[in-house]
């Protein structure tokens, strides 16, 4: 906390997943004077923040990076212990936090995310003369960050909400998740040895552990909060969005929550390539344990021998996945009772599920694929809810009509995915434009697991995908949830902030 290690009386031990073992360590839970003390050291190191060079942010992100690295093996053991997801995936994701760091580090030094426009003084202007005008972004003020579940390093302490935070000066105070309480502190660590590395106040960055109800809301009500980055459930999500308008100051909440990630086949694609649109579908369905926010949870066809044939390719290779360990015990029981629940819906239809039997004691997950028609589909709002795992549901049209009903019908998504023919996509542009209108990212001939991090990515969507549509909490443009513009009107040059190398000038966008 704030370049301190505190520890409190009250604490807790991880455990595996992978065999219920306890694990190393002791974690200190925070009371509400820790919350207190951490954001109010946060807003104190705010305006230093603010006013901090690109270069100078940019030399803490790539510090960052590189202290990440230097933890070696040991990250990778500790949050495959913590986790269960294999090392392969890990040593993966933290490449991929790395080159955000970095991502984001070439960001600040670029500098143009600032967007200067600049609009210079015409005093003789008549009737009135033209003020000077200078408009720029600047930081909000510290954003508080909650670490996620399923990406304990991409989307956790040092992930993307707080690398884009930190690249644009805001300082960041992190609730680590529960359920990897090890992995989070090795990183915290490396973050702390970069803030002190780069000279900077010890205010930008602290973490926390504590009950989400009580130590995650207590931060986003306290006063020095100005924006939250949170991905999880639509239920906790749903709880700090009302937390924050509750607020005598209203702040944004940034929230990733549910998506379902629909899935349409056309009649062309499902003739020609039915059996390896199925081969692919569960491997993305079960990629992770199904544990990844753009999961296929649903795939939509016209009813008829194609359809039929393409579950029973789907049945096979469900039939032979073998069940793995899922991220915590908790997560494991919500698969358990939501799968259950669509395995036994009035209407629906038990497709396939694993052949072997899934190890409880290994927190195990068996894949379930289930199907209905969409007239029930559409008359039961149930079905169209998030099962988090390897699950899936598989809804049969009664025609091209009826799959653009079950498009309008749902809810906002992170992703869409269209598959067809050349003639099917030529004839489903309608299609297409509905779901435009409900997700974030449009796919064709593809699926959606596997994000790319880049300048082009959109990760959201409209509600409950995610809280903000306009935003994205992948990629270069994720910073822009955490910046504001402000304009100066006729201040003098020496008061002014420092301008990115791109800006606009009276219209016209150039290195002026």
């Amino acid at each position: 906390m704030a370049g301190s290690l505190r520890e409190s009386e009250r604490s807790f031990t991880a455990t595996s997943p992978l065999d219920g073992e306890k694990l190393s360590g002791r974690f200190s839970i925070a009371s509400l004077d820790d919350v207190e003390s951490a954001m109010q050291a946060a807003g104190e190191a705010s305006e230093v923040l603010a006013s901090s060079s690109g270069e100078a942010r940019a030399t803490f992100l790539e510090t960052i990076a590189a202290g990440i690295m230097d933890l070696g093996d040991s990250l990778i053991d500790r949050a495959m212990r913590e986790t269960a997801l294999p090392a392969a995936r890990l040593v993966g994701e933290r490449a991929r936090t790395c080159n955000q760091l970095r991502m984001f580090a070439a960001a600040a030094r670029e500098g143009s995310w600032v967007d200067a426009r600049i609009e210079r003084g015409q005093p003789d202007r008549q009737p009135l003369p033209r003020p000077d005008l200078r408009r720029m972004k600047r930081p909000l003020g510290p954003v508080v960050v909650f670490g996620s579940s399923n990406f304990p390093l991409a989307f956790s302490v040092a992930g993307g909400d707080a690398a884009s935070a930190l690249c644009t000066g805001n300082p960041v105070v992190v609730k680590a998740h529960r359920a990897h309480p090890g992995t989070s502190e090795l990183v915290a660590e490396a973050v702390q040895r970069a803030v002190v590395a780069c000279g900077l106040p010890p205010g930008t960055f602290s973490m926390l552990h504590g009950e989400g109800s009580v130590i995650g809301t207590a931060l986003v009500r306290h006063a020095a909060c100005r924006a939250v980055g949170f991905t999880g459930s639509r239920a906790a999500g749903r709880v700090l969005c009302d937390v924050a308008a509750a607020r005598p100051d209203p702040i944004p909440v940034f929230a990733e929550m549910s998506s379902l990630n629909p899935v349409f086949i056309l009649p062309g694609a499902l003739d020609a390539r039915g059996d390896e649109i199925a081969r692919q579908f569960v491997a993305s369905m079960t990629l992770g344990v199904g544990q990844f926010c753009t999961k296929p949870g649903l795939v939509c066809a016209v009813q008829g021998a194609q359809l039929e044939r393409f579950k029973a390719k789907v049945a096979e290779a469900v039939s032979a996945m073998l069940p793995a360990s899922m991220l915590s015990a908790d997560i494991l029981a919500a698969y358990e009772h939501g799968s259950d629940a669509m395995a036994r819906g009035p209407g629906t239809a038990v497709v396939s599920r694993a052949a072997v039997q899934p190890d409880g004691a290994k927190t195990e997950a068996a894949a379930l694929v289930t199907a209905t028609d969409a007239t029930t589909f559409l008359a039961q709002p149930e079905l169209a809810e998030e099962v988090f795992g390897p699950f899936s549901l598989i809804v049969a049209a009664e025609s091209l009509a009826q799959l653009a009903t079950l498009s309008r019908h749902l809810d906002g998504q992170l992703t869409a995915t269209v598959h067809g023919s050349a003639e099917d996509l030529a004839a489903a542009g309608g299609l297409m434009d509905i779901l435009a209108g409900k997700a974030g990212r449009l796919i064709i001939n593809g699926f959606p697991t596997g994000v790319e991090v880049g300048d082009a990515m959109q990760h959201g969507g409209p509600w409950p995908a995610t809280s903000d549509s306009r935003f994205t909490s992948v990629g270069t443009a994720a910073l822009e949830r955490f910046i504001r513009p402000v304009c100066y009107q006729d201040v003098p040059q020496h008061l002014l902030p420092p301008l990115g190398l791109s800006r606009r000038v009276e219209g016209v966008v150039g290195r002026h």
